[in-house]
């Protein structure tokens, strides 16, 4: 009788350090749960740029020209007439980006197409044709945008006359080997067919890089 006695308080012990054991993990999952939930509200709220995007000003590439001569897409010839020789090549099969500038129709990629940097800033070039994708604003690199010369030492408050909606709602970013960017994100066109927009860096209060983003 004692041995059953024994046994069964045993059991209760047992069950109750389980049950002690459950309500602990339950909590430590709830409060990460609340943990992430809480960074993701941070992360949010950083990124304020990302709401109402339809409200934001257009960009359009058509009226930007890179170092006052040159619109997003021109051919090789061209590239190096401004920019002058690239610092390197990489096949974009080898970085594996999502989307393509130069895409073809049906989705496929030319294995020969290649990423060009030059003064770190990125171009997309197939065959003959090259487009800008990641522009950076150092080694006197700049743009004329409607008749507004943007560059290094632009500030955000400067940029505020031509963007006042994004620069209201300016965000921050974690950018890999950058660490946090102020950023603003304008339309590509007044329509809004595009999915896509363009980011504008700022570090340390000026402007940084540009960038054109599309989902993949």
């Amino acid at each position: 009788m004692k041995i059953k006695t024994l046994f069964f308080l045993l059991l209760i012990i047992i069950s109750c350090s389980k049950k002690e054991n459950i309500q602990k993990s339950a909590a430590i999952i709830s409060q990460q749960t609340q943990l992430t939930s809480e960074k993701e509200e941070i992360s949010s709220l950083n990124d304020s740029v990302y709401y109402d995007l339809r409200k934001a000003e257009v960009m359009n590439e058509n009226e930007i020209l890179f170092n006052g001569k040159l619109n997003r897409f021109f051919d090789i010839k061209e590239f190096e007439n401004v920019f002058g020789k690239p610092d390197s090549l990489i096949l974009m099969s080898k970085e594996e980006p999502c989307s393509y500038i130069f895409e073809n129709e049906d989705g496929s990629k030319d294995l020969d197409d290649k990423y060009i940097y030059k003064d770190c800033s990125r171009f997309e070039n197939s065959k003959n044709k090259v487009a800008v994708d990641e522009f950076r604003f150092i080694n006197n690199n700049f743009i004329i945008y409607k008749g507004i010369i943007m560059n290094a030492n632009t500030t955000i408050e400067d940029l505020k006359k031509c963007f006042p909606y994004a620069i209201d709602n300016i965000g921050t970013l974690d950018v890999y080997g950058e660490g946090e960017l102020e950023v603003i994100m304008l339309r590509e066109e007044t329509e809004n067919y595009s999915d896509g927009h363009v980011k504008i860096f700022f570090k340390k209060g000026k402007l940084y890089f540009m960038h054109w983003w599309f989902p993949s």
